[in-house]
């Protein structure tokens, strides 16, 4: 055969994602991590929790503040963890 084969359709497209605000989820994750412990929110018991933060978060940036003030980084990417968490504690469930 001289013509390269590939079966990838109808797999996910990860190079959709973008590489910048993931890099911004990342570092969030990261200073998580080191304030609680890597996985820790795999704990929660009251995913409410991440519910209300995103949503802190969410208001902040509306009212215009680009940055959270303890994590030098951006309230969105705060708040797409929190998002992550809220799916990721979903798919435990099941």
């Amino acid at each position: 055969m001289d013509k390269f084969v590939k079966a990838d359709a109808g797999k996910p497209r990860y190079d959709l994602l973008p590489p910048g605000p993931i890099h911004e989820v990342v570092k969030v994750l990261t200073f998580g991590a080191a304030k609680y412990g890597p996985d820790n929110w795999r704990l929660c018991t009251e995913p409410w929790r991440y519910v209300r933060a995103g949503l802190g978060h969410i208001f902040a940036h509306m009212r215009g503040e680009k940055l959270d003030e303890e994590s030098e980084l951006p309230h969105l990417a705060h708040a797409a963890c929190c998002l992550l968490f809220l799916l990721g504690l979903e798919e435990q469930k099941s």
